[in-house]
C-alpha cells in the first residue's frame, strides 16, 4: 500500500476518536507493508493523559511484535506528534514517521518544537509530512468548530468525508 492508503486507515481511526468525543487523531503502525497496530486518541475515555493515538499504537505494536524496539516500522498519524509522542517514537526506534497535518501549537517535528531528529538524540527518523493534508486538517477543523458552536446537551457526531454535524440535525443524504 502507498502512504496515502495507510493515512486513510489512520483517518478512520481519527473518526472513531471523534465519535467518542475525543480529539480526532488516528495512528497506524506498519511493518513490511502490513498494519501491525492501529489506535485513536483516548485520553478522556481512559482517564490517561498519555493515551494519545501514537502512544497506544506503539504499545500495541510492541506487544504484537514482542519487542519495544520497532525497528523497520513506520508510523502514520493524522497530525504532527507532540513532544511526548515524538519522544516515544525515538525510544521505539521507528524507521519512518508519516503525518498528515502540522500542529503549529504543539508539533514536535519542527512546527513548534524540534524533538524528533534533534541533534542531541541518538536516533534519526525519516519524516514525511503533508500526506492527505486536507483530509487530516479538515477532520480536526470540523471537530473543533462543532465543539466551539456547542449547543447545551448536543454532542458532535462525525460523518467522515461528508463533514460533521450535531446529533440534533437530520442525517446528511449520501451523494
Amino acid at each position: 500500500m502507498a502512504d496515502a492508503e495507510f493515512m486513510r486507515r489512520a483517518l478512520r481511526e481519527a473518526e472513531k476518536a471523534a465519535l467518542q468525543e475525543e480529539v480526532p487523531v488516528g495512528a497506524v503502525v506498519v511493518q513490511g507493508g502490513e498494519i501491525v497496530a492501529r489506535a485513536h486518541n483516548r485520553p478522556r475515555g481512559l482517564l490517561d493523559p498519555s493515551a494519545h493515538a501514537e502512544i497506544l499504537a506503539l504499545r500495541r505494536a510492541a506487544k504484537k511484535l514482542g519487542n519495544y524496539r520497532l525497528n523497520g516500522c513506520d508510523l502514520y498519524v493524522t497530525i504532527e506528534p507532540c513532544a511526548m509522542c515524538a519522544g516515544a517514537i525515538i525510544q521505539a526506534r521507528l524507521r519512518r514517521l508519516v503525518y498528515g497535518t502540522p500542529d503549529p501549537k504543539a508539533g514536535a517535528c519542527g512546527s513548534a518544537l524540534e524533538v524528533l531528529n534533534h541533534p542531541k538524540t541518538n536516533h534519526r527518523v525519516e519524516v514525511v509530512s503533508g500526506v492527505l493534508y486536507e483530509e487530516s486538517a479538515k477532520i480536526l477543523r470540523d471537530f473543533f468548530r462543532c465543539r466551539r458552536e456547542k449547543v447545551p446537551g448536543v454532542r458532535c457526531q462525525g460523518l467522515g468525508a461528508r463533514g460533521w454535524r450535531s446529533r440534533h440535525q437530520p442525517p446528511v443524504p449520501s451523494p
